[in-house]
Formats: C-alpha cells, sequence, structure tokens
C-alpha cells in the first residue's frame, strides 16, 4: 500500500476555492483503480493549511493518479494560489489489521 500525504498552504480568503477544487475531484479520484481513500482536511489550527490523504494499493496505481486529468485540473487552479510549495510525503505501508 502506499500512502500519501499533501499540504498545501494558500491565502486565507483562497483556502475556500482550494476546498472546493479537492473535494470535487473526490469521487473521480476514488474511481481510479487502485484508490483506497481521498481524504481532504482543512487544517483547525491555520486558517491557511489543507492536507490531503490518499490511500492507493501499490505505486502503480498512485502513478496513474499523477499522470490522470483530475491531476493536472487540480494543479491547474491550486498552483496559482499556494503561497509556499506544496509538500507531499510518501510512504510504503503494510496494513496489520482493520478494526471496526
Amino acid at each position: 500500500m502506499l500512502i500519501a500525504i499533501l499540504d498545501v498552504n494558500t491565502a486565507a480568503p483562497d483556502r475556500p476555492a482550494a476546498l472546493a477544487q479537492l473535494d470535487g475531484e473526490r469521487d473521480q479520484v476514488r474511481a481510479m483503480a487502485g484508490n483506497l481513500a481521498f481524504r481532504v482536511y482543512a487544517s483547525r489550527e491555520d486558517e491557511t493549511r489543507i492536507t490531503v490523504v490518499h490511500e492507493w494499493n501499490d505505486e502503480a496505481s498512485f502513478a496513474g493518479y499523477l499522470k490522470s486529468d483530475a491531476f493536472a485540473r487540480s494543479g491547474e487552479v491550486l498552483r496559482p494560489i499556494m503561497t509556499a510549495a506544496p509538500v507531499s510525503r510518501r510512504f510504503r505501508a503494510e496494513l496489520l489489521e482493520t478494526v471496526a
């Protein structure tokens, strides 16, 4: 499994547009082969920060997302309103168990 955590900063007035873009792509990303989760979070401590958590079956699935129209569209909207370079951390993970 691959987990990617993306941190993005915008000016506070631009954050709603950034969240709307990411929320608007959610269903398409969730429908991609190998996607297990796509979650968008607005920071409660910092009105300029957004975090996106992705879970993918494997690195190939995530690579497909990086080449997708959804990724390109989000970049077109987000990059001009970012106040700093985005930070993406990617992890290989092994699921130990799911507890419900």
